[in-house]
């Protein structure tokens, strides 16, 4: 089942031709409808009739999420302001927001990119879709909302929190796919447990989770305590939203809608376009994009793309799921961590949950400490001491020997962590503080 065989499908060789042609026009509406990125080009000395090739997409300057606040809220726009149909902003709390804004175009993109998206995790007409992702301003809830529409689909706005109710309608309707964060399924997944719900009695047959980095390890937890097939999606407000990429049934990397939004890998030290299989940064042009259309996004994620024609019959190129982000890596005592790196050891745990804390702080002698709260499961919590001292010398030393820190570990008693609706906070810097 394929949303759109033409694009999704299509040889290389047409594809970079679309791309190309697509680039092409991009630029030259930037250069002469965006300010921004006109004074961009001029001090590059580049003109949109030095686009020759795709690999000439080096040449052009990149964008950061500090020139998108620094534009707000219309800096970036090209197109009259009595085009745009929809606005929204990216969820951080602090700071400027990422404004995007949508022409009527934009909008029938987007649908169709998560039309795509939903259509690869194997959403179809007669689903009925549970979208506990948050509405509003976010665009989690209304891009999941735009796709389906497009499949055809029955939608159940619910958005995010209520879990009490979410359960019920879960169970009344007859919800066959879930879409909300990685953290906030996990958390259906322990109330429904605490209160005797059973979800192997739900029709629930898939999830879609995304708006956060999440494991294969957190994968086998959703799966098993859900009763689902989960599959990750990725998007960023920044580019459109939810739909960028998508798994397909065959899990081994996530297919981006190419023909809409142009992925390259950088070194993110020194901006160089590294080869496919190379793990560095995430950049994003979006290629057909009219209200804010984005050259050359710089995500933050670090990823990497693979080539080639999947079992499922999409040509797509691949990017493997996120392996965390330039922002969010701790550099403790001179090691470079991810926050995941440290969950995939925590939900191999048999007596831990999947919720942990990682706090980050300078010690007495000004070097840098790490503590780890782990929430440990009922069964083993008021377990035997020395049960629970060989738990956490475990744990302590699956950190030195896979990533090489020595950290903290506190085993702290179920559900005592904060849980989250939405985006789960992992990390607390106090360095920053």
């Amino acid at each position: 089942m394929i949303w759109n065989e033409k694009n999704e499908c299509m040889s290389q060789p047409e594809r970079e031709a679309k791309q190309l042609e697509s680039l092409v026009r991009l630029a030259e509406t930037l250069y002469t409808k965006v300010e921004f990125y006109r004074n961009k080009f001029d001090e590059l000395g580049i003109k949109p009739a030095d686009i020759q090739s795709l690999k000439d997409i080096s040449k052009l300057p990149f964008t950061t999420k500090n020139d998108l606040r620094e534009t707000y809220p219309y800096g970036l726009l090209a197109t009259d302001e009595t085009n745009i149909v929809e606005i929204h902003q990216s969820s951080g709390t602090t700071g400027t927001p990422v404004v995007d804004a949508y022409t009527q175009k934009d909008i029938d993109i987007w649908s169709e990119a998560m039309a795509r998206s939903l259509t690869m995790s194997g959403v179809g007409k007669n689903d009925v879709i549970q979208n506990a992702y948050g509405y509003g301003l976010f665009t989690g809830g209304i891009g999941v909302h735009h796709g389906a529409a497009a499949i055809g689909a029955n939608i159940i706005p619910i958005s995010g929190g209520n879990t009490e109710r979410q359960l019920k309608v879960m169970k009344d309707f007859g919800t066959t796919i879930l879409t909300c964060t990685p953290s906030y399924s996990l958390y259906i997944a322990e109330f429904a447990a605490d209160h005797g719900i059973s979800m192997k009695d739900m029709k629930l047959r898939a999830g879609v989770f995304g708006a956060e980095p999440w494991t294969e390890e957190m994968r086998k937890e959703m799966e098993a305590t859900l009763a689902l097939n989960a599959f990750d999606i990725y998007g960023l407000t920044e580019i459109t939203g939810p739909g960028v990429a998508n798994e397909c049934e065959c899990k081994d990397g996530l297919h981006i809608n190419e023909d809409l939004f142009y992925p390259e890998i950088i070194n993110p030290d020194t901006g160089e376009v590294l080869p496919d299989g190379e793990k560095g940064e995430l950049v994003f042009t979006t290629l057909t994009k009219e209200g804010t259309p984005i050259l050359r996004y710089r995500t933050r994620d670090i990823t990497y793309l693979t080539r080639g024609k999947c079992a499922c019959g999409r040509t797509t190129v691949k990017m493997h799921r996120l392996m965390g982000r330039t922002d969010d890596m701790l550099i403790i005592r001179g090691v470079n961590v991810f926050p995941t790196q440290i969950e995939e050891i925590l939900v191999q745990m048999e007596e831990t949950q999947p919720h942990y804390q990682i706090l980050v702080d300078r010690g007495q002698t000004h070097l840098d400490e790490v503590e780890v709260w782990v929430e440990v499961k009922d069964e083993f919590f008021f377990d035997e001491t020395k049960k629970m001292e060989g738990l956490h010398n475990r744990i302590g030393h699956e950190m030195k020997s896979r990533l090489g820190i020595n950290a903290k570990i506190k085993l702290v008693e179920p559900k005592s962590i904060e849980r989250s609706t939405g985006k789960a906070k992992r990390v607390i810097d106090k360095r920053k503080l």
